[in-house]
């Protein structure tokens, strides 16, 4: 990656969005939503790199599902999905499988989510697909909700 661009407009991580899911009764994980951080939506093809870490702790990429559109996809779907758009004002769900779930109080999540932009070429560019870069990661602290 030559350079990435940081757009700030909001936080990336939405407020009062953690939260333990339940499957049959039994606490299986829990979620949080995220929006992009950018002037413009974005496919989900456009993905490049996508992180959650809670806590100081990386979550294995197996264990998260991304919720967009009333769908939901592995991280491992993401570079072929080129027709889901991601329109800037609605939050993605980013649902983690940790059985257990997290404890009541606190945690601190932390995403990092860097987007292709195919409509920007890198100058001086030494491959044909290499495109500029927004970073569009974020991080708060939240408390979670049962």
């Amino acid at each position: 990656m030559a350079f990435s661009m940081k757009l700030p407009f909001v936080d990336v991580v939405c407020d009062e969005s953690l939260k333990n899911t339940y499957v049959n009764g039994k606490k299986l994980g829990y979620e949080f939503q995220i929006r992009l951080s950018n002037y413009r939506g974005h496919y989900l093809s456009c993905i490049e790199e996508f992180v959650v870490t809670v806590d100081g702790k990386e979550v294995n990429s197996d264990n998260i599902t991304f919720g967009l559109n009333e769908k939901e996809f592995t991280l491992r779907q993401l570079p072929s999905l080129i027709s889901e758009f991601w329109k800037l004002i609605d939050p993605a769900t980013i649902s983690v499988f940790a059985p257990g779930g997290l404890t009541a109080g606190e945690h601190h999540i932390d995403v990092k989510m860097m987007l292709r932009i195919p409509y920007m070429a890198v100058p001086g560019r030494q491959t044909e697909r290499e495109y500029a870069v927004l970073d569009s990661c974020g991080s708060k602290t939240l408390q979670v909700r049962d």
